[in-house]
């Protein structure tokens, strides 16, 4: 059950949760974000979306304090807007990922497979072009070449199987000590550095705050979100479009991303 009073931090996925299919953010709210945030409640927005999109994910989310981006690996402290401060940052080292694909294939058979390495504006993935993905720039590189230093995550596709399939068999085989692997709705599974997720990169800012987890409201929807869902205490909500494995866990089903769950689930708590 969701606790009463106020959190002191929300934190919110961005792309299927906050953003609209249309891959905008409704003006209601941006504004309920800001009433949340004169509220004196922190507003943290945790995403897949990896360093390159950093730009993207402030334009889309302008009142957080925080940003929680490539599923953890990366935590910025926005309290001063013009100069963020990186408080983590996780690479996991080409030759594990090597493994991990290598481990994935043998069950498998052969994986599309996207690497994202560099952190710059709008920085390309590398590796395989494939038309299902269909989200930024891809530079078609050899695999070998993407893996000889450290990456943020990798991206793997299988032409046939389900994701949540695919997820299900890379949880089997792959031991969390060597990589975290989720899937964000993206049809990839993601395999980022080991003990990095979602709840991982929100301690980062609750430390940096000094603020509990049970002081800690999460909305999301899909299974790369259910880490921060175990983890936060003050509520856990689900927009109506959420993946069935978050809605079994959540508190609380708001509307869907696009009519403003998120928004709608917060002015009225505001209201209170």
């Amino acid at each position: 059950m969701r606790s009463s009073g106020l959190p002191k931090l929300i934190a919110t996925d961005l792309d299927g949760t906050l953003v609209r299919s249309d891959e905008t953010v409704s003006e209601f709210t941006r504004a309920v974000l800001e009433r949340v945030k004169a509220a004196g409640i922190h507003v943290v927005g945790a995403t897949g979306r990896g360093p390159r999109l950093t730009e993207l994910v402030r334009f889309d989310i302008p009142a957080a304090d925080f940003l929680v981006m490539g599923g953890g690996s990366r935590v910025l402290d926005l309290r001063d807007p013009a100069h963020p401060v990186i408080l983590r940052d996780e690479r996991l080292d080409g030759t594990v990922l090597a493994d991990v694909l290598a481990r994935l294939e043998r069950e498998l058979g052969t994986l599309s497979v996207l690497i994202e390495a560099g952190d710059h504006h709008e920085a390309p993935l590398w590796g395989d072009a494939d038309p299902n993905w269909r989200y930024d720039a891809v530079e078609a590189r050899v695999r070998a070449e993407c893996l000889t230093g450290p990456v943020i995550k990798g991206f793997a596709r299988h032409p046939s199987c389900d994701v949540d399939d695919v997820l299900a068999t890379a949880q089997r085989i792959i031991p969390p000590d060597m990589a975290t692997v989720t899937q964000a709705g993206l049809g990839y599974i993601e395999i980022c550095p080991p003990g990095v997720d979602k709840a991982s990169g929100l301690a980062f800012v609750a430390t940096a705050l000094g603020i509990d987890p049970g002081d800690v409201l999460v909305f999301g929807d899909m299974p790369n979100d259910l880490p921060m869902f175990r983890w936060a205490g003050f509520g856990r909500v689900a927009v109506a479009n959420a993946h069935p494995h978050l809605r079994a866990i959540a508190d609380e089903i708001t509307l869907t991303n696009d009519e403003d769950g998120v928004a709608v689930h917060l002015d009225a708590m505001l209201k209170l």
